[in-house]
């Protein structure tokens, strides 16, 4: 809300404030500091956190008394109830009420809620100040774009105040008459200075139009304000381009729509980038008498945005700034990127913390991913980590019989956490060659691996591999492994070794060893579990000659095998 007052303003005075006047200034402290702290840092450094919650801790000790602070700023200090609560001293571009005083602003209201809703944008509005040039936009302007709820505030006519100041008085007088959408949906008088009519100046005149009339006119403007005008624009600049063949219109119509794409992502308008990309696209083979430099530069628009950098940038922002675009948006957007994207994508996933984000990006990489499988299987290889094991991931969530070469090779060069992934990946696959090399991983050195590989050469009945996993269970490894493993491995060889492996787990459960000495406990109870799981009569036969056993821990893993054969 904005509130044009004249050039010279009496101050107004009051011996007691309404309430402790330190509340204020405190607030006005922190909020300096945030603002400062928002030049300094990033908005994902927990010094820029910190500060904004300071500030947000500071607007409650004041809604405790009052729900409107109003602030006047007197060159290079605020005001409140006649009395000075910011006084930063010089003119300079740190100082918060002289970048507000040099450019017309002359009383701030700041609402209860403003801190939850507003405060942040205000914070962005004074950093784009403080580091303008003569040709960008002055605050006042920025502050009257934004058309903020929760921050009302007055301003001077700087042409009137001082002569020529930092806006003419054409551009001033458009700004008071010029209605907003919400105005005109809200029906809020202009001032008398201003140029639009009311329909109140017509309401006794003999052709006053009607109520049905009436709405529809204000259906029309709402519906004209609400219209975006870029896709339109686009689509004119790209006509031109193809009906204009002089290379002169056509060379700036590229350097055009260059600089609009650049506005078009600051801004967040990604359904409209991704239209101007796709539409650049069929234009440049569209066309008459293109030249190819001129054809080049359209294309490479799209290219452009699946390069890393670019690409990281755009992922960067998304990341750290609190607006979100709608996400069917940044669909549109990330549907567009060329195979080369998926690298930075991958990588992205995996450090990402913004859920939202990272939910797009991986829709976007399972599309690009399905689509171009050989660039899938070059980035299994890659010397980033995080893009290896993510790319893991899409093979298996495709389960794709050409990421088993890459993931064998994994299995041999990768560090633990990716050859477990690569061993995940292989059993979601499942195809024989797959299992071929997920025998591989059951003598890998580390034990997670083992132990995950074994069982899904198990559970996915892979009976080419029971030879492998019974060179295991007679090796001395295993005996000298945890109970976790030693159960992985003989339930695997149970379920796929039949009636040719119930003689060495009989050996293993039954037969005594050197001076009348059985096998050690574990190893009984594993070999008992394993028999349970052959499931046929000769196994059975096999456990009943052990249901006398006298060590507990066979005894209870006899009873509980023959219990799960018999079901």
């Amino acid at each position: 809300m904005t509130t044009s007052v004249p050039p010279k303003t009496a101050e107004r005075v009051l011996d007691e404030p309404p309430f402790p006047i330190v509340h204020v200034t405190d607030l006005l402290k922190a909020f300096v500091k945030a603002v400062r702290a928002t030049q300094m840092y990033l908005p994902n450094n927990p010094m820029h956190a910190r500060s904004l919650e300071a500030v947000k801790d500071a607007f409650g000790g004041v809604w405790r008394y009052t729900d409107e602070l109003v602030l006047q700023v007197v060159e290079t200090r605020l005001e409140w109830e006649g009395h000075t609560v910011l006084d930063e001293g010089e003119r300079t571009s740190d100082n918060v009420a002289w970048l507000l005083y040099k450019d017309g602003i002359r009383e701030m209201t700041m609402l209860k809620g403003f801190e939850q809703e507003e405060l942040a944008t205000l914070f962005n509005l004074l950093q784009r100040v403080r580091k303008a040039t003569d040709d960008d936009d002055d605050l006042l302007t920025l502050m009257w774009e934004r058309e903020f709820v929760t921050l009302q505030y007055r301003y001077v006519d700087l042409t009137q105040e001082t002569g020529p100041g930092v806006e003419s008085m054409e551009r001033q007088e458009q700004k008071e008459q010029i209605l907003s959408p919400a105005q005109a949906e809200a029906g809020l008088e202009t001032t008398k200075s201003s140029s639009i009519a009311s329909l109140d100046d017509f309401d006794s005149t003999l052709y006053f139009l009607d109520d049905k009339e009436v709405e529809y006119l204000q259906q029309e403007i709402r519906r004209e304000f609400s219209t975006d005008l870029r896709p339109s624009v686009i689509a004119a600049l790209l006509d031109t381009f193809e009906n204009q063949k002089d290379p002169t219109v056509r060379e700036e119509i590229c350097n055009l729509l260059d600089y609009f794409l650049l506005i078009l992502l600051s801004t967040t308008q990604y359904r409209n980038a991704a239209y101007l990309l796709r539409e650049a696209g069929v234009t440049a083979n569209r066309a008459p008498e293109v030249l190819e430099p001129q054809k080049q530069r359209l294309l490479q628009l799209n290219e452009l945005m699946s390069d890393p950098k670019p690409l990281g940038q755009l992922l960067q922002a998304l990341e750290d700034s609190p607006l979100r675009a709608p996400q069917h948006e940044l669909d549109e957007l990330f549907g567009i990127l060329q195979p080369r994207a998926l690298e930075t994508i991958l990588g992205w996933i995996g450090r990402s913390q913004n859920p939202q984000l990272k939910m797009l990006l991986e829709v976007a990489a399972g599309r690009l991913a399905s689509s171009n499988s050989a660039e899938l299987i070059r980035l299994i290889g890659s010397d980033d980590e995080s893009v290896v094991v993510e790319a893991i991931r899409r093979a298996a969530a495709l389960k794709s019989p050409a990421a088993v070469p890459a993931l064998g090779k994994m299995l041999t060069v990768g560090e633990s956490d990716m050859r477990l992934a690569a061993v995940v990946a292989l059993n979601e696959i499942g195809s024989p060659g797959a299992m071929q090399i997920l025998e591989r991983a059951i003598t890998d050195e580390d034990r997670e691996v083992r132990i995950v590989a074994v069982r899904a050469l198990g559970a996915r009945n892979a009976r080419a591999s029971a030879p492998k996993i019974e060179a295991v269970i007679k090796g001395k490894d295993l005996r000298e492994g945890n109970l976790t493993e030693k159960m992985a491995f003989f339930e695997a060889y149970g379920l796929l070794c039949g009636d040719a492996g119930v003689p060495l787990l009989d050996s293993l459960l039954n037969s005594k060893g050197f001076m009348g000495k059985k096998d050690d406990s574990e190893i009984r109870a594993c070999a008992a579990m394993a028999l349970g799981k052959i499931n046929t009569a000769k196994s059975s036969e096999s456990l009943n000659r052990a249901t006398g056993e006298k060590d507990v821990i066979v005894r209870n893993a006899v009873s509980k095998a023959i219990r799960g054969a018999g079901t």
